[in-house]
């Protein structure tokens, strides 16, 4: 016969689970548990089983265990769980890959049916079509202003209509009506709300970014603060090489403007002071571009020849 524990023994219990917990898994998931129901729940618990832990209990009894713990460890990070604990929530402690655990806890959703003032998740829509209901219900669907006729001896609704918004309490007549009609039009599970690891805490978005987002997000950050340096003509690694560039540019534009030249300004100078030239010199490269029939690899050679000349006389070589 198991014996039955006390109040204190079983805080005492939890405390250790809680602590051993605690040193044992340095990444967990917060997650909400509203409307979960027991049979629920322990799927959960069959599914995360062999990599992950689930932990639920009193907000304030979590929160006294985790105080005393990070004062007798003296890790300070599990200090940052504490303003998480608000509300329903649980915690699943994992030592697997956190986006894999938090896409496995989201599998096991269930549909609900709309509970007298239960405030919708979601918006519902009532979809048009036959009901199966007997023309004696056609009262209780102009109470709610939903459009009906009579179809072979039973209510079908015209057009599709919004029955419950997002936010708002369900009302009885609502209520009554999707269990009619048979709809269960909500769905509950554990709600991943926020993701600790090794002290770190952040939203659960985070685990949904690719390399790429990453990338991207990078250049982002580097082109701001590019842009950045250059407003205020402050030096930074990203910016070197545009400042480069645009002080080139003020010396070429002094060189064009003055009697003062070096080698690549005269070739700009020249290209100005007779730009065709330069239009001869390219004109046999146009043609190339514009042919359509096929030349010998040799008559290719000497075709890019002078295109790359024209290139230099154009001044794009500056640096040379």
């Amino acid at each position: 016969m198991a014996i039955k524990l006390s109040k204190a023994e079983k805080k005492v219990q939890y405390d250790k689970k809680l602590c051993r917990l605690l040193d044992e898994y340095s990444q967990l998931l917060i997650v909400a548990a509203d409307n979960v129901g027991s049979n629920q729940l322990q799927n959960i618990r069959k599914g995360l089983r062999g990599e992950s832990i689930i932990l639920m209990g009193k907000n304030t009894l979590i929160r006294r265990c985790i105080k005393l713990h990070a004062e007798n460890t003296g890790n300070k990070d599990y200090l940052n769980l504490l303003p998480l604990l608000v509300g329903n929530v649980g915690l699943i402690f994992t030592k697997g890959d956190l986006k894999e655990v938090s896409e496995e806890v989201a599998k096991y959703k269930v549909g609900a049916p709309a509970r007298v003032g239960l405030v919708a998740p979601i918006d519902v829509i009532v979809p048009p079509g036959n009901t199966g209901l007997d023309p004696s219900q056609t009262s209780f669907f102009q109470v709610l202003n939903i459009p009906t006729k009579i179809n072979k001896g039973t209510v079908e609704i015209i057009t599709p209509v919004e029955l419950i918004r997002k936010g708002e309490k369900v009302g009885s007549s609502e209520a009554a009506l999707l269990a009619k009609l048979g709809i269960r039009p909500f769905s509950y599970g554990l709600v991943v709300l926020s993701v600790y690891d090794s002290g770190s805490v952040f939203s659960p978005e985070v685990l949904d970014l690719t390399e790429d987002d990453l990338v991207e997000k990078f250049a982002t950050g580097v082109s701001m603060v590019t842009s950045l340096s250059l407003a205020i003509s402050y030096p930074t690694l990203a910016a070197a090489p545009h400042m480069f560039i645009n002080a080139y540019k003020n010396v070429l534009a002094v060189a064009l403007a003055t009697e003062y030249s070096y080698p690549q300004a005269e070739k700009v100078k020249e290209y100005l002071k007779d730009p065709s030239k330069f239009a001869v010199a390219a004109a046999p490269v146009a043609a190339a571009e514009t042919s359509a029939a096929p030349a010998p690899a040799a008559a290719e050679e000497k075709k890019e020849e002078p295109a790359e000349e024209s290139d230099d006389d154009m001044g794009f070589s500056l640096f040379d």
